[in-house]
Order: C-alpha cells, then structure tokens, then sequence
C-alpha cells in the first residue's frame, strides 16, 4: 500500500470513529522517522484507545501491521506507527500541551531566522 493511501485509511477510521480536531501533517524532508503524522483529540480514555485500536487494527487488515503501538493501557495519548504514517490520539488537554501541529509545522527557514534573530540560548 503507498503511503498516502494509508494516510487515507488512518483519516477515514478516524473519522469514522468520530475523532476530534482532525490534522494530518507532512513531514517529508523535516525528519526521516516517517511521512506523515495524523494527529487527532478523542473525548476520554476510552475514545482516545478505541481510535488508535481501530486504527491499528485496520492497517493490519489491510496488510499493513503496525510496527509498534504506545499508551494504549492508559488512554491519554496513543501512538500507532506505522510506518509511513504516525498516529498520535490525544485528549485535548494532552494535545494542547504538547502542541505537535506547532512543533512539526514550523517552516524551518522561519525557524532558523528565528534562532537568529534571537539566539539559540531562547534569551
């Protein structure tokens, strides 16, 4: 399977499931761990595991196992990697602290001036 049709089945499951606050980022040529990351908020512990399951277990039905799975016992933030596409599901207030949309769609020619402009020590 090419890697936008599984970030095409990654956000139909999660919407399907009716997950919150759909984003999808790519990532190509910021990092080499993967493609895309698709982030989403789900309402409880409960909806935040059953999205990254169903997830899960629809690439694996699809032929594309996850390579590996994260927090699904505790329900605050889940990880499905898989692969070309990262999955993080998250409640909102989990989400808005570790704010991925702003930390993976920095430009990073505005980055670097930033770190001109004002050091890299952040003073």
């Amino acid at each position: 399977m090419e890697t936008e049709e599984l970030r095409d089945l990654v956000v139909q499951v999660l919407e399907d499931m009716k997950a919150q606050d759909l984003k999808v980022i790519d990532v190509r040529g910021k990092t080499s761990i993967t493609d895309y990351f698709v982030i989403a908020s789900g309402t409880s512990d409960r909806h935040v595991k059953s999205l990254a399951e169903a997830v899960a277990f629809q690439a694996k039905q699809k032929g594309e196992p996850p390579l590996g799975t994260e927090g699904l016992n505790e329900g605050e933030w889940a990880l499905v990697d898989l692969n070309g596409v990262v999955v993080h599901v998250m409640q909102p207030r989990v989400r808005d602290f570790y704010q991925l949309e702003k930390l993976w769609s920095v430009d990073p020619e505005a980055a670097e001036k930033l770190v001109r402009e004002h050091g890299s020590s952040g003073t």
